[in-house]
């Protein structure tokens, strides 16, 4: 006759297998960290559950009964098939795990709200980058970076998808020249103090152009510099930030290469999740 209304603990099938393995209950306590009345005790209780003597004292220590050697083989693999149900749910709860990365004019929003809802069980994180940010990829502060090309990664170290395309934008201040311009060419822009600006290799696909500049870190500094007449600036479309200020006007640029919008994982990563962030990605985000 077993305890009504209680399972088969795992606990006690296990204070079995280890009785069984010394065949003494006192070198069993030790090994099991309890005293030898309690595991006794337990004992008693698992063999009440089941309603069958397993074990029997003899005087050596004791020795299994019928029954216990019945109960021996099935207990051990009841014992192993938890283990490895536990091993199973923490790998995957290891796996279910994703910080993603994106720079600072980018919105993630949609792809990270859809990838929530496929993925509820998933811990998703996200984590506002600067230009100056770049490292947290390779050090494995994130898993993934959604973030404009180029960026200064080695090729054969990262998976580089594609996501979208943004045409680029002039910003200058207004009372500028080419301000009231519905959109300026390459050759428009010849006669500004600058280098092509085109060939940026800023990671985040901005670069602020003008004679004279000294060095700037600050995004903000950089739109002040533009403002103050000291400096233009070539910007992605997507990138509104600028708009936000009434003292500068954007202008489309005609025949300029596009700012390439990519999602970039490290190269061999098992995480099932960059997957999943990798076909969301290129499901909902658009320019």
């Amino acid at each position: 006759m077993n305890d009504l209304g209680q399972d088969l603990e795992l606990r006690l099938v296990r204070y079995f297998t280890v009785v069984a393995a010394h065949e003494h209950f006192g070198r069993a306590a030790a090994d099991l960290h309890v005293a030898q009345p309690a595991l006794s005790r337990q004992i008693q209780r698992l063999e009440k559950y089941l309603g069958t003597r397993l074990l029997d004292r003899v005087p050596q220590g004791t020795r299994l009964t019928p029954a216990g050697q019945k109960f021996l083989p099935r207990a051990q693999a009841l014992l192993q098939a938890a283990r490895q149900a536990e091993l199973a749910v923490r790998d995957r709860a290891e796996t279910e795990r994703i910080a993603i990365g994106y720079v600072e004019d980018l919105v993630i929003t949609a792809a990270v709200r859809e990838l929530r809802r496929r993925c509820p069980d998933a811990e998703i994180t996200t984590r506002y980058l600067s230009c100056r940010d770049v490292g947290t990829l390779s050090d494995k502060r994130v898993d993934a970076l959604i973030a404009r090309a180029p960026l200064p990664l080695a090729a054969d170290e990262v998976v580089t998808t594609p996501l979208y395309e943004e045409p680029r934008m002039l910003v200058v201040p207004r009372g500028h020249p080419l301000a009231d311009r519905p959109s300026v060419t390459a050759d428009d822009l010849a006669g500004e103090e600058a280098p092509c600006p085109f060939e940026s290799s800023d990671w985040t696909s901005y670069r602020i152009l003008g004679a004279d500049v000294p060095p700037i870190d600050s995004y903000e500094d950089k739109l002040e510099l533009v403002a103050g007449g000291g400096a233009i600036a070539v910007l992605p479309v997507g990138d509104r930030r600028s708009s936000l200020r009434p003292d500068l006007v954007s202008v489309p640029i005609e025949g300029a290469p596009s700012s390439q919008v990519v999602l970039v994982s490290r190269k061999g990563d098992p995480n099932p999740m960059i997957r999943n962030l990798r076909l969301v990605a290129k499901a909902v985000l658009t320019g």
